[in-house]
């Protein structure tokens, strides 16, 4: 197997159990009912399953936010990232795919077009783009990290997917509940786009509106893990460190303004 057509396999893989789980949950006529903790561990199971599958052929990275992470700590190729995300997002088209035909007979009875589309790709609790981008950012980077302290310590051979797969569950239920907790930016477009094409019933848009946020906040935040790591815990601070954390800085502050400002303004139209 390549390593192309590893990344695809193992994408599909994660996307057919992760968007599988959301699609039992929200479709009609289903025997399951869902809840978060039931999604959260199954994306969880997902990953692991994805990492099994592929590992000895790819690394299994099944995310392009990890593809850069490992690529900025210098643990992969950086000419091969580009391979990696599109063999990656190819993927995750595809599980969408599958799902839709596993799940056929269930989406003409399903009116909730937002149930539908959370099916393929991720949207906000709140909608305030900034604040959602931190959410991504901040899940993304805890990711990485994650992955990369695991990697940092020795375990029974075959353990590790397993870890990582408790490292998603442990995201989605701490920090997924404001975004959907994307952290992987293929994850979303890949299956986005399989929402515009596919002939849903009733579907209505793929809110590509607010598309760019599950890509480059899982973008930036898997960069900055990898910097992070690399500055904190292996003593090699780079001015793109400190270009990173400045930018991430950044991006915080013009959050918590907006946030702030909406308070405000609430408590005078109050007043």
């Amino acid at each position: 197997m390549t390593e192309f057509m590893g990344e695809l396999i193992g994408t599909m893989i994660l996307i057919i159990f992760g968007a599988g789980v959301i699609a039992g949950a929200n479709l009609k006529a289903t025997k399951a009912e869902g809840s978060w903790v039931l999604i959260t561990i199954a994306w969880g199971l997902a990953v692991a399953m994805g990492v099994y599958a592929v590992g000895q052929v790819t690394g299994a990275h099944i995310n392009p936010a990890v593809t850069l992470g490992l690529a900025t700590v210098g643990d992969f190729a950086w000419e091969k990232v580009p391979m990696y995300i599109l063999a990656q997002t190819i993927g995750a088209f595809i599980g969408a795919t599958i799902v839709f035909f596993h799940y056929l007979p269930h989406w003409k009875d399903t009116e909730d077009q937002m149930a539908m589309k959370s099916i393929f790709c991720t949207d906000p609790a709140i909608r305030s783009p900034i604040s959602n981008l931190v959410s991504e950012i901040i899940g993304t980077f805890v990711l990485v990290m994650g992955i990369l302290f695991i990697g940092a310590n020795d375990f029974t051979d075959g353990l590790n997917p397993l870890i990582v797969g408790l490292l998603i569950v442990a995201i989605g239920m701490s920090l997924g509940s404001t975004t959907g907790y994307a952290i992987n930016p293929a994850r979303d477009l890949g299956p986005r786009i399989a929402h515009a094409v596919l002939p849903i019933p009733g579907k209505g848009g793929s809110d590509w509106g607010y598309a760019w946020i599950p890509v480059v906040g899982p973008a930036i935040g898997g960069v900055y893990g990898g910097l992070f790591y690399q500055a904190i815990f292996k003593g090699s601070a780079n001015v793109w460190f400190w270009i990173g954390t400045l930018i991430i800085l950044a991006i915080m502050l013009s959050s918590m303004r907006v946030e702030l400002k909406k308070v405000y303004q609430t408590e005078e139209g109050v007043e």
